[in-house]
């Protein structure tokens, strides 16, 4: 079997507010593979960002709980003292593109101006170094060498985003999490920029984790998939066995909630609203929306394994 790239075990992100404590990220595991693709997928305001920040590190001011492990390299990243973590590991191994990152593209500095700084920070290099790797790194987004000149108010939503992705791979990381990178763009732009991602994916040998809403778009690119729901991962399965055949309620119904060329499906809708994070309910999250809820379902729900690594949390597939 071959050995992990990423392992999260057990990992737990809570903050506190006035209304009380959000449970963000409650008893999270997956791992993927080097040059793996995981896409995290789920409904809006279910924990899929708070996953990204906690693997990063990007914790809110008002968090009160923050435990688990995160093996990275066989390294516990959770061990590590923030300066550590700094100088080893954010922007540097693991890089991070958050929602709208388009909006911290400054649009009265020159491209080349904001892509050297980690490169001077972090690799230490000169500026005319520095210069000429960013200027290398847009070639390898797509994107001309000579825009290293050009402001950002001069590029169209899809070049910055490129831009974007190009500033992440400036430190050659090993790692990249994309928090819904094509939300903004249109539809070709969003093609063109999945493009991106896989030959990039495959070029530099680069593991991801891709967080979307989009059941359709994690298609194109994931290996495996973690469906969450109300602050858990519900399902983590192989991406081919899940298209084919998902195997959690929720998963079920995202699933047929997707629009798709045939006559014959009906598409579907799930009823009701997830529950709050401040207080979620006993037993499965998902019980007041699921379709074959019963009497065990007050109970938390065990992770069943569907196979090694894989396993859906649900008690339809527990055993007397």
């Amino acid at each position: 079997m071959d050995k992990a790239h990423l392992t999260v075990k057990n990992l737990v992100m809570y903050y506190k507010t006035l209304k009380g404590e959000v449970k963000a990220v409650d008893d999270v595991s997956f791992s993927l593979l080097r040059g793996e693709t995981v896409a995290v997928i789920g409904e809006s305001g279910c924990g899929k960002s708070s996953l990204a920040k906690s693997i990063i590190r990007l914790l809110p001011r008002n968090v009160s709980t923050y435990k688990g492990a995160i093996l990275f390299n066989d390294l516990n990243l959770m061990e590590l003292d923030e300066k550590s973590f700094t100088r080893d590991i954010r922007w540097v191994k693991i890089t991070y593109i958050p929602q709208a990152a388009l909006n911290s593209l400054n649009p009265v500095i020159k491209i080349g101006d904001q892509m050297i700084e980690p490169l001077i920070l972090r690799k230490k290099l000169d500026k005319r170094e520095a210069l000429e790797k960013a200027a290398k790194t847009l070639k390898t987004v797509g994107i001309s060498e000579n825009f290293i000149h050009r402001y950002p108010f001069e590029m169209s939503g899809g070049m910055k985003q490129r831009v974007i992705i190009a500033m992440s791979l400036l430190t050659e990381p090993e790692l990249m999490i994309l928090d819904e990178p094509t939300s903004s763009l249109d539809v070709l732009t969003q093609a063109s920029i999945m493009n991106l991602l896989k030959n990039i994916r495959r070029s530099l040998k680069l593991s991801m984790i891709f967080i979307t809403h989009d059941v359709s778009l994690s298609s194109e690119l994931a290996d495996k998939v973690a469906v969450m729901y109300a602050g858990q991962i519900v399902e983590f399965n192989d991406a081919n066995a899940f298209y084919h055949d998902p195997k959690h309620p929720y998963s079920q119904k995202l699933m047929e909630s997707v629009p798709t060329l045939r006559r014959d499906k009906k598409l579907d809708f799930i009823p009701g609203a997830p529950p709050s994070l401040l207080n979620p309910p006993r037993g499965c999250r998902f019980a007041e929306r699921c379709p074959y809820v019963f009497e065990k379902c007050d109970k938390d729900p065990p992770l069943i394994y569907l196979s090694e690594g894989f396993y859906v949390k649900c008690w339809l597939y527990a055993r007397e």
